[in-house]
């Protein structure tokens, strides 16, 4: 803090209009003139308003200028008493928002023989780069030159790969240091921005299978710890990077494990829980503490933790782009969890030192939002913020050549940052995607601007997470004891409309998404209870083998309607924690991948690829459009718990002219009769057939908590 006399205090609140706070034992809190002085002279303010707060004599004053926020600025009162002008609300207007949006480079432009450096700090009336030499550690101060637009830069002459640095920079008279929020490398557990040349981490992105629409994904979400952290997971290198790359791995049994695990199960997506930098786990210290990783702090650089050496920026770099790599040439597309909706903690955040109160929104009583639930919420409205937003996601997309996103509580941001999402990655590749959780939460923007479900027409081609879908097929997620559909409940109001695409089967007004690529179908993620736990708090007193069969409904049903399936790793074979609702900082114990626990299911691990192949095999399960869904999709209740879902002419989407879909969530077996016609059975109880399809009498019997399909082949020429 540089030292100055203040006698009281004054606040830019808009471009012009100045707030002044007179303290009642400065004379009274009494004054009838103030005037702003600065590089252009002296402006007299009128005196709009009086009123007291607190122990405050309030003065809102116009100035007849617009004031430059960067600027210093005097005020003086007509007792000749003094204050600086500090940076208020104006940096929470709309005018401020479009006087100093920009469009220009912001980070570091990088060569062997000069390097750029940028910052957006329109407020700051000073910045000094700091640059520290990683061969002698010799800290240097490099003063910046303001641009137009707040922009600050220098240019140095020099190769400075490798070098740590971080801004200074002086707000309201007080210096702050903060690490570049464009870093793409920082030192270990974040304490500095590092200068990396990108140009030695490039990979080729292997070449993709086609994926023609999104319905046809199967997404299987994991996090890097928990894929191989499990003493009998067979990596080298587990709980890293290097660990969920490894190919060929193996359990004490013979049975593959990791990457080549997930190659087999025959997934067309891996989902990576956070894998930008974020707190709470010490990365010299990495299996002392545990943590999803949403608690976000550097948005462009990848998390140290997973790291064979977080002491080394290049290393994370290079093993992330290494992960990706090895995914792609299994033939599966890697999708990146973001959070872009709040960071670790406000105060800490490089946003807050660099340029307070802007990043985040504020109440109507100028407290920080908290729709987040961790303290802040990210202001994506806010024209700058949208552009770090967007700048972010086309990085991740050029330089680590990721093919999707999940964007958490994506509710808390705004649809145009959501649509402008979507357009930089059709820029990139269409079959990109893009979704995330759509709930409304209780943050300062109106409720038409939120990328919300109830928003979702104003969202083409973003999918939501279903959680009608997730609440009627398997039960509350937030009531432990409410069972849904497939765990036999049959008072659920929707499960016609969430079998087939939530787009409305009978009414596309009563629809909630307006094409099936928009929902994301599920019962089981990282968050809450996992299917296992919930059938066990539900069911205490029944067999396990009935627990299971309950399970294998539920995961089904996701892999049957129309949509996109969705399945949190581990679901195949009956993942447990152990009870644990909540575990994003519970040990390894508790969230690891239990690779003994799945050699302990082959059956059941066999049963869902077999049905992950049937699902690709029948282009009807994954009709791409509203239209075709309710042209060929027709849904009858035999009871409230046994459901014939049937798909008719289909005849153009593969070797069956009608498929016949009997779910029965009863504890009693059913019977149906069938219609005139040579019918083929595709899947019995536990048994899916791929081939050699057996034929089926004029009547089938429907085995209890359990699906059969039946087909009739198209006419042959």
């Amino acid at each position: 803090m540089l030292s100055i006399k203040r006698d009281y205090y004054a606040y830019l609140d808009e471009l012009s209009v100045i707030t002044i706070l007179l303290p009642y034992m400065y004379h009274g809190g009494e004054a009838n003139a103030f005037t702003v002085q600065g590089d252009e002279g002296s402006i007299s303010l009128t005196i709009k308003a009086k009123e007291t707060v607190q122990q405050y004599a309030k003065y809102t004053c116009i100035s007849s200028v617009k004031l430059d926020a960067g600027k210093s600025y005097k005020i003086i009162d007509n007792h000749n008493g003094s204050t600086d002008l500090q940076i208020g609300a104006v940096i929470r207007t709309k005018e401020f928002d479009e006087r100093y949006f920009y469009e220009g480079p912001l980070g570091i432009q990088y060569s062997t023989e000069k390097s750029s450096f940028y910052l957006w700090a329109p407020t700051a009336q000073q910045v000094k780069l700091v640059l520290q030499n990683p061969h002698d550690h010799t800290r240097s101060e490099i003063p910046m030159s303001r641009q137009d637009k707040g922009v600050w830069t220098t240019e140095l002459e020099q190769n400075v790969d490798g070098f740590h640095y971080t801004y200074l920079v002086l707000i309201n008279l007080e210096w702050r240091e903060a690490v570049d929020p464009y870093a793409v490398a920082v030192s270990v557990n974040g304490e500095k921005g590092v200068i990396v040349d990108l140009g030695k981490t490039k990979t080729v992105k292997p070449i993709l299978p086609d994926l023609p629409s999104p319905v046809d994904s199967i997404i299987y979400e994991t996090h890097i710890r928990d894929f191989t952290i499990h003493p009998n997971s067979g990596a080298d290198k587990k709980g890293t990077y290097q660990g969920a790359a490894q190919l060929g791995t193996k359990t004490s049994t013979g049975e593959s494990t990791g990457l080549s695990y997930v190659k087999e199960l025959g997934v067309t997506h891996l989902e990576l829980l956070p894998v930008h930098d974020f707190e709470e786990v010490d990365e010299l210290n990495v299996f002392k503490r545990y943590n999803w990783g949403y608690n976000p702090s550097h948005f462009n650089v990848p998390e140290g933790s997973y790291s064979t050496d977080p002491t080394n920026p290049y290393a994370r770099i290079m093993e992330l782009k290494q992960l990706i790599h090895a995914v792609q040439e299994q033939g599966i597309r890697v999708i990146m969890d973001v959070v872009y909706n709040h960071v670790y903690k406000k105060e800490d955040s490089p946003f807050e030192k660099i340029l307070p109160g802007y990043f985040f929104r504020y109440d109507g009583n100028g407290m920080p939002a908290n729709g987040t639930g961790v303290g802040n919420d990210i202001a994506s409205e806010r024209l700058m913020v949208r552009r770090y937003i967007h700048d972010s996601v086309r990085f991740w997309l050029d330089e680590y050549q990721v093919d999707g996103f999940r964007f958490d509580l994506m509710g808390i941001l705004d649809v145009v940052t959501m649509r402008g999402v979507r357009e930089i990655c059709d820029n990139t590749d269409k079959d990109i995607l893009v979704f995330g959780e759509g709930w409304n939460l209780q943050t300062p923007l109106p409720d038409e601007e939120k990328a919300i479900i109830s928003n979702q027409e104003k969202l083409p081609r973003i999918g939501q997470f279903n959680d009608q879908f997730r609440d009627q097929m398997k039960g509350s997620t937030f009531d432990l004891k409410n069972s849904g559909f497939a765990l036999g409940n049959g008072s659920m109001p929707n499960v016609q409309d969430l079998l087939t695409g939530s787009i409305g089967l009978t009414d596309d007004k009563a629809g909630m998404f307006m094409e099936p690529i928009q929902t994301i179908n599920y019962v089981e993620s990282h968050d809450n209870y996992t299917l296992w736990d919930k059938i066990e708090a539900c069911f205490p007193d029944i067999e396990d083998a009935h627990k299971r069969k309950k399970h294998v409904l539920a995961t089904a049903l996701v892999l049957l309607s129309q949509g996109v399936p969705f399945l949190h790793s581990g679901q195949e074979f009956f993942r447990t924690k152990y009870g644990v609702e909540n575990s994003y900082k519970s040990p390894d114990e508790i969230n690891r991948l239990d690779w003994d626990r799945r050699d302990a299911f082959l059956d059941n691990v066999q049963f869902i690829k077999d049905l992950i192949q049937l699902r690709k095999s029948l282009a009807a399960l994954r009709l791409q459009s509203a239209d075709l869904i309710r042209k060929h999709a027709s849904i009858k209740f035999h009871s409230p718990l046994f459901v014939e879902y049937t798909l008719s002419e289909v005849g153009s989407y593969g070797d069956w002219e009608t498929l016949h879909i009997l779910i029965n969530a009863d504890i009693e077996h059913q019977k149906i009769d069938l219609p005139e016609g040579e019918w083929k059975l595709l899947l019995m109880k536990d048994k899916v057939y791929l081939h050699d399809f057996p034929d089926v009498e004029e009547n089938v019997d429907i085995y209890h908590t359990s699906i059969t399909i039946i087909g009739k082949k198209k006419a042959a020429g």
